[in-house]
Formats: structure tokens, C-alpha cells, sequence
């Protein structure tokens, strides 16, 4: 699926008409987008059970905009801090094979991600929400981030979703960069075939 030049659809004239022309100019360039686990594609909460396993909650509509994500052609990364089994599982589930769990240093995990796709950097987006993530908010062409992340975070983002971490968040990112592109308008027809049949 390649973007066109046609006019927006109405849903994509929608979510452009909310954004910064600056921030979509940089989504329009997204080839690759990277994104934290733990409070954005999570509320951040750890819970943890009786016998010390970690449980997190996803989000349906996230899972679903990683999947369009893909099916239009945009390559998809999880990059995490933290390591367990639960991110490798929801990452299968979704169909992303750049999984990247313990990461200390973001910023070069997203400069190797873009070598190794053979990307520049100005086509690679990271949405993050606290420190260990700045450092490659700074470096991704288009930086996002949530607005509970603390405002020197939401600061170094080029955009900032209305919605919270695990609430919606990614979706919003997601629809964005496929509108951006004129990528998102191809889901509405009732033709759109989307990959592994279950969506979410």
C-alpha cells in the first residue's frame, strides 16, 4: 500500500486538522515507528501477583493502530527499559518482530533500528514517556510523547496525544502518521484487508 496524493479523507482531515502542520510534516517522514511499553502502550501500573509474576494491562485500540501501522507499510518497534515475558507475548500477538526488552540506551537502540532498516533518523519516530527515554525523543525525526509524562519530556516531543499512556495514546499516534501520509483513508474500504483477521 503506497500513500497518495488525493485529497484527506474526513477521518484523516480530522486528526490533521489537530495537529501541529510542523508535527505532521515530521509524520509524513516516519518510516519506522519505536515505541516504549510502559506507560504508553500501558497506564505504567505493575502489578504483580502472589507469586511475584508481573502483570500489565493493554489496550485494544492500540493493538489494532499497530496493526494498521503495518498493514500500511510502516514498519513497528517496541523498545523498553524493563524485560519480561508478558511484552514478547502482546509484541507476537500483534505480529512485530522488533522487540527490544532491557534497553538502557535508547537513543543508539533507535540509531541501530534505523541502520539496520536503512533508515535515516529523520524517518524513524520514538513516543516515550520519562527519562530513559529523552535521549531518543531527541534523536527521532518525529518525537512523541503522553500528557501525563513530565513536561521536560512532553517538551522534547514534536506531538503530544490527548489521551494517556494505555488509554488510547498509541492509537492516537498511530492514526496521525497514517493520516500524515494518506495511508489511513485505504482502512475505510470495505475491501481493506487487515493482517491476521482479528484486529485488536
Amino acid at each position: 500500500m503506497t500513500p497518495d496524493m488525493a485529497p484527506p479523507h474526513p477521518a484523516e482531515a480530522l486528526i490533521l486538522a489537530k495537529a501541529p502542520a510542523a508535527a505532521v510534516e515530521r509524520a509524513r517522514q516516519v518510516r519506522l515507528m519505536a515505541f516504549d511499553v510502559d506507560g504508553v502502550l500501558t497506564d505504567g501500573s505493575l502489578w504483580y501477583g502472589e507469586n511475584g509474576e508481573t502483570i500489565k494491562r493493554f489496550n485494544a485500540l492500540d493493538g489494532h493502530g499497530l496493526r494498521l501501522m503495518r498493514e500500511g507499510g510502516i514498519s513497528v518497534a517496541l523498545v523498553t527499559g524493563r524485560e519480561g515475558p508478558i511484552v514478547a507475548r502482546r509484541a507476537a500477538e500483534l505480529g512485530i518482530s522488533l522487540v527490544l526488552q532491557g534497553v538502557r540506551d535508547k537513543s543508539q537502540a533507535l540509531a541501530g533500528l534505523a541502520q539496520e532498516r536503512g533508515h535515516t533518523l529523520d524517518q524513524v519516530g520514538f513516543m516515550g514517556d520519562d527519562i530513559l527515554d529523552l535521549a531518543a525523543l531527541q534523536r527521532a525525526g518525529f518525537a512523541a510523547s503522553v500528557p501525563g509524562a513530565p513536561p521536560y519530556i512532553t517538551q522534547a516531543a514534536h506531538w503530544v496525544s490527548s489521551r494517556e499512556g494505555g488509554y488510547g495514546a498509541a492509537r492516537e499516534c498511530c492514526d496521525l502518521i497514517l493520516a500524515a501520509q494518506g495511508r489511513l483513508k485505504h482502512f475505510f474500504s470495505p475491501n481493506a484487508v487487515i493482517l491476521g483477521g482479528v484486529t485488536q
